[in-house]
């Protein structure tokens, strides 16, 4: 992606089955556990940039003893300080203390079996400590203990902050993750308190009644209740002071998460091919955890995948599969590959079925598989091409002839070249912004001046400044005699509210397209009566909320809007015509057909709380007032 956006963070999570002598004697190690985390997200780096944290429980400690540790980085280099920091508590102990996995648990911190890790991807808000996961509720009962982690963005925080103060709590902030952590805590503490005073006639004291309430506490049913309201994409991953762990993934699905396991541990990841790297398994034995359920590990070891929300449309995040997971799945790397296929029949068109004066190139680096599809597609084009050419010309064809038809063939090129980050010292705003466009890098000598048309691909255009001011530019310096920016991803139309940083609507370009046309039309009064709609829609339940901002989308074609994108794409003094071509909706189903979560690109929302978004976000862009809408 040319544009910079933040999304989703990561979560990993191991719960080892068996006492930790057990991991040194079969795997030559008591940290088996922490390296297995560190694995888990040193391969979902690439889901949180912002910070790093990782908590962990030791199971049937004695009281006195520290059973929970947490550490947090949020430092330029977070991961490696992460577990450095957590290291060093072991760099004084020799040989056979390190040996030793009941000596380890019962004196050094983080030997626990229950480990929890998380990556911060920032979606709003400062960047500081404070925000980093996992956050911990603590207490003096050890089965109200609370560490959460999750991969999560609510719409209604400010419905649940006010549930919560209803109960009579006092949250220190309101946030969407203090509040999921209260919100779990409130119903944790009921469920504990419940079993108490059922064992409490039963029984002579708390430490007889532990082990029961342990035993007997309902996880599901916690998470139930806790969830009732909640509105957004999620999977929150806890562990709870005593030793129990879950992870619940959203009605719909919309956040990801899967988990492995075998006799002597469960892992848990929000990408399939981390645990496949992690512990060196096949596909088939990652399972997914399915919507509106919750994977539940007790203090005891049980493991169940078990129902605790009443499941909804299945709607998980395309944007995942086209852009945030990692390509290296291989169902992700196949999608990838269709959607480039998928645009070879709009490509072709657009250049006029030149293939002589064109050269195809993909802008770095989250293009490049979508990029091979697409050559694909214009091979099997030619194929079909060359041979219509030999069949035409008859048994008289000589070798020369079908030489010169079999070398005909797509002009595929490293044209795009991404540099490393640019750092300046000059002050000068205008200067320092010409320096910093120059991200990218071109290869010289390959473009005829003139007379070739060049086909870019990116894997979505979000805001177009980056394609605009450095990608665009710099091509056009080449001189080509037109430039086309393909996008494996439809235009992004509306706001996500489920994890991605993408609220504003006039950071996208495809809006900006929409109010540039209503302008030149003299039909602007249509955006203050589309606020006007949404202004009157403020007091009414979500579930009778309408998108009115796709009427106005609707007063246009989808190649319509795509032209004045590419007008918009054009940076200033630039004389070369710049193109857009972007994959249509039904392109990006038939190569996911499994992950319809399309809201940013249809507007059709997966939880009532979308619309409301979406109407916030329309009032506030006429407002001129910037910041997340929700």
């Amino acid at each position: 992606m040319s544009d910079h956006i933040k999304h989703e963070c990561g979560l990993a999570l191991i719960r080892l089955l068996k006492p930790l002598p057990y991991y040194q004697e079969n795997y030559k190690t008591c940290f088996y556990g922490l390296q297995k985390l560190h694995l888990l997200m040193q391969k979902q780096r690439n889901r949180g940039q912002d910070g790093a944290g990782l908590a962990t429980i030791k199971l049937n400690i004695q009281p006195g003893k520290q059973y929970i540790s947490v550490r947090r980085s949020n430092s330029s280099n977070y991961l490696q300080e992460l577990f450095e920091g957590v290291m060093k508590h072991f760099e004084p102990l020799d040989e056979k203390q390190s040996a030793d996995g009941d000596w380890l648990k019962d004196n050094m911190p983080f030997m626990g079996e229950l480990l929890l890790g998380h990556l911060r991807y920032g979606t709003h808000g400062a960047n500081t400590l404070e925000t980093v996961h996992p956050f911990l509720r603590e207490n003096n009962w050890i089965s109200r203990n609370l560490a959460i982690a999750g991969n999560f963005n609510m719409t209604n925080v400010e419905e649940l902050f006010q549930k919560l103060v209803s109960l009579g709590q006092f949250p220190k902030f309101k946030s969407d993750t203090i509040t999921v952590l209260e919100k779990i805590g409130h119903f944790l503490d009921e469920e504990v308190q419940m079993l108490f005073d059922w064992y409490k006639p039963q029984r002579n004291g708390q430490q007889d009644i532990n082990p029961l309430i342990f035993e007997n506490l309902d996880v599901c049913n916690v998470l139930r209740k806790a969830a009732r309201k909640f509105d957004g994409g999620y999977v929150i991953a806890g562990m709870i002071g005593h030793g129990d762990a879950f992870v619940l993934r959203d009605p719909n699905g919309i956040r990801p998460a899967f988990y492995y396991q075998r006799d002597d541990l469960v892992a848990m990841a929000s990408e399939r091919p981390a645990l496949q790297t992690a512990f060196e398994v096949g596909a088939t034995e990652i399972r997914e955890i399915q919507p509106g359920h919750a994977l539940i590990i007790k203090y005891n070891g049980k493991v169940s995948e078990e129902p605790c929300l009443e499941p909804g449309e299945r709607k998980s995040c395309s944007f995942e599969r086209i852009y945030f997971s990692r390509g290296n799945d291989l169902d992700i790397y196949q999608e990838r590959k269709k959607l480039g296929r998928e645009l070879a029949g709009e490509v072709i068109p657009a250049i006029g079925g030149d293939f002589e004066n064109t050269v195809f190139t993909a802008i770095p680096n989250t293009a490049e598989t979508a990029f091979l599809g697409l050559t694909e597609a214009l091979n099997d084009h030619l194929d079909r091409q060359k041979i219509k050419q030999i069949i035409a010309s008859g048994p008289a064809i000589g070798e020369e002839q079908i030489r010169n038809i079999l070398q005909q063939r797509p002009r595929v090129e490293k044209l795009v070249v991404k540099d490393d980050k640019m750092r300046t010292f000059i002050a000068n705003d205008h200067i320092r912004g010409k320096l910093v466009s120059h991200i990218y890098d071109v290869t010289y000598g390959i473009v005829h001046p003139g007379i070739d048309t060049l086909v870019a691909l990116d894997d979505s255009i979000v805001r177009g400044t980056t394609l605009r001011d450095s990608i665009v530019h710099i091509l056009s310096t080449l001189k080509p005699r037109k430039i086309i920016i393909a996008s494996s991803a439809p235009q992004i139309r509306y706001p996500d509210c489920y994890g991605i940083d993408m609220s504003e609507l006039g950071r996208f370009v495809a809006f900006v397209a929409l109010v540039a046309l209503l302008n030149e039309e003299k039909r602007g009064d249509l955006l203050k009566e589309t606020k006007q709609k949404c202004l009157a829609q403020q007091g009414l339940p979500p579930s009778k909320m309408k998108n009115y901002l796709a009427e106005l989308y609707d007063l246009y074609p989808y190649t319509k809007l795509s032209e004045k994108i590419g007008e918009l794409l054009t940076p200033p003094g630039c004389n070369v015509k710049v193109e857009v071509i972007y994959q249509t909706l039904e392109g990006l189903h038939n190569a996911c057909p499994n992950h319809p979560g399309d809201w940013y690109f249809s507007g059709e929302y997966p939880t009532p709380g979308g619309l409301r978004v979406l109407n916030t976000a329309l009032i506030n862009y006429m407002d001129q007032k910037g910041g997340r809408s929700y």
